[in-house]
């Protein structure tokens, strides 16, 4: 397939970024109405990691990595490189050398909708990974593909300039346009957990703090001593059996 490399897209404000990466994903994800999540199927390689950074955007062919060489041209300070491929692909598409590549060029993590491999030697980097897979399955170069367009995973497009957040629960994108106001609206959603967690702490159930009780009560949900329900369960029992002797 032919494609393009488009050069300098814009980006969300690194300032904007930053203050993304002091959040967890759930919890940006939560700020954007729960949106943005590329999938539980993209897993760190690492643990205790999170990142943010813009995303640069890579469409290449299954089993192919060409366009990840072209895309290292385009990575800078404070990007991710973001890869998928036209049609499920697990091959181990990223390892040691690009990620030496990319951390030379301030890039500060890679997610790669297919597989990856080397992953001893990018935890011992400190290079961070997302994967759809593992796989020491090699690949080729040899077919075209675009950089710096949008890409789709697990129905969430992600555009080069977006804000990419990763870290042991997955990954999520926001919209570029929108990252300073979700990082405002996930600084004031860890503010009211921290009010939860201190509740927590003291004793208070999550049942009154956040009145769920009535909840219960309209939905219909009983509450009954063990002896109760025991007596409740046999008399059910015996009117199932009388109407079936009836």
């Amino acid at each position: 397939m032919s494609g393009v490399i488009v050069t300098n897209p814009p980006k969300a404000e690194l300032k904007d970024v930053d203050a993304l990466a002091g959040h967890g994903v759930a919890t940006v994800s939560e700020a954007m109405g729960r949106t943005g999540l590329l999938g539980p199927g993209i897993r760190p390689v690492q643990q205790g990691v999170r990142v943010a950074g813009t995303a640069v955007t890579v469409l290449g062919w299954p089993g192919d990595n060409l366009m990840i060489h072209a895309a290292v041209e385009q990575c800078g300070e404070g990007d991710i490189l973001v890869v998928t491929t036209t049609s499920p692909s697990t091959d181990g598409m990223f390892g040691e050398l690009f990620a030496t590549a990319l951390q030379r060029r301030g890039v500060r993590g890679v997610v790669v909708n297919a597989g990856v491999r080397d992953t001893q030697q990018l935890r011992e980097m400190g290079f961070a990974a997302w994967s759809r897979a593992v796989s020491a399955q090699g690949t080729v170069k040899a077919t075209g593909g675009s950089v710096n367009v949008p890409i789709a995973i697990d129905g969430q497009v992600v555009r080069p300039g977006d804000v990419i957040v990763a870290d042991d629960d997955g990954v999520v994108v926001v919209p570029r346009e929108r990252a300073r106001e979700t990082a405002e609206a996930s600084e004031a959603r860890e503010a009211k957990e921290a009010g939860a967690r201190a509740a927590f702490l003291d004793g208070q159930l999550g049942l009154d703090r956040y009145g769920l009780r009535e909840t219960l009560e309209r939905l219909g949900v009983q509450y009954r001593s063990y002896e109760e329900h025991e007596e409740h369960e046999e008399h059910e029992e015996h009117g199932e059996n009388a109407g079936e002797r009836s």
